[in-house]
């Protein structure tokens, strides 16, 4: 039987921390983190990554893995989280995942399918050499727009591996990698997605609490402390809510008050986004309770995914 996986996913600031750690304890569980900025080493305020006091309690995985000054792609992810999940059941614990960034979801639910074509070394090797060159994968990903507007728009420019093979099939090919058929890979385990819902207006009264709660903390300070360690801000992860915008107000450039207003409406649109690619998975389960009913419908899901996988 396949290792069963427990996704706990939603918009940013929904509770999705406080649930998993009630599930972990409850289920003898370990917690994979599945954000896209707590894999960063250093950043911790505006990632609002889980405290010492969490992690002593529940062992939490995929977390501080990666320099700031590095790239990280979905497909490293997928890959990296997988060896964990797969070790984790090994040892007998159920896995947690915990996060709100839908691709890395989407990656270990339903894999990454790179198109059906063949591969072309020789093109392979032209397109990253192109992208070692200066601005070269914002230039690969406008050739890409160019040919593929729909892969664009999934492919984030850092996201190389994935742009170069596009790009790569259209040449072979002469169609576009979105419109071939996608085998969806076989999964080495059954994920159960459970997703944290709540009214709109009370999703964006905590979020800008917890905006406001991070200043209190030293965001700034933080955002300060890694341009002086030689974190530039072009790189992919000062790109994170939070980050891009206190980086102006370091430079001198812009008022702190309008940087973090400036945060709490791109964390609004993010956590908007969050929700809306949740429910173009089918398979999601949302959980629309108060927060101390939550915990009593988890478990009603996760033992009916149980008992459907091992009938």
């Amino acid at each position: 039987m396949k290792p069963q996986v427990i996704a706990v996913a939603g918009p940013t600031a929904s509770g999705k921390s406080d649930l998993a750690l009630q599930l972990a304890q409850k289920l003898d569980g370990e917690i994979i983190c599945m954000d896209s900025m707590q894999i960063y080493r250093r950043m911790d305020i505006g990632t609002a990554k889980p405290t010492a006091e969490e992690q002593a309690l529940v062992a939490h995985h995929m977390l501080d893995i990666v320099d700031p000054t590095e790239n990280y792609a979905v497909a490293d992810y997928a890959q990296n989280a997988e060896k964990v999940i797969c070790e984790i059941a090994a040892r007998g614990k159920q896995p947690i995942l915990v996060g709100g960034t839908g691709l890395y979801l989407k990656a270990l639910m339903h894999g990454l399918s790179l198109g059906n074509a063949g591969g072309d070394e020789k093109i392979r090797a032209r397109l990253y050499a192109m992208a070692e060159e200066p601005e070269g994968k914002a230039h690969l990903h406008r050739q890409l727009a160019e040919v593929d507007p729909a892969s664009a728009t999934k492919f984030h420019p850092n996201d190389i591996r994935r742009v170069i093979r596009a790009l790569e099939v259209y040449e072979l090919t002469g169609t576009p990698i979105s419109r071939q058929r996608q085998d969806e890979p076989e999964r080495p385990f059954s994920i159960l997605p459970l997703a944290i819902d709540m009214p709109r207006e009370v999703l964006y009264a905590r979020l800008e609490k917890r905006v406001h709660l991070m200043m209190q903390q030293g965001l700034l300070e933080e955002v300060e402390a890694l341009l002086k360690s030689g974190v530039t801000a072009g790189m992919q992860s000062m790109q994170g809510i939070g980050y891009k915008e206190l980086i102006p107000v370091v430079q001198g450039l812009q008022h702190i008050d309008d940087a973090v207003w400036q945060i709490v409406l791109n964390t609004r649109h993010y956590a908007k986004r969050q929700g809306t690619w949740l429910r173009t998975e089918p398979k999601t389960i949302w959980i629309t309770e108060a927060p101390e009913n939550r915990f009593e419908t988890a478990m009603k899901h996760i033992k009916g995914f149980r008992k459907g996988i091992q009938e």
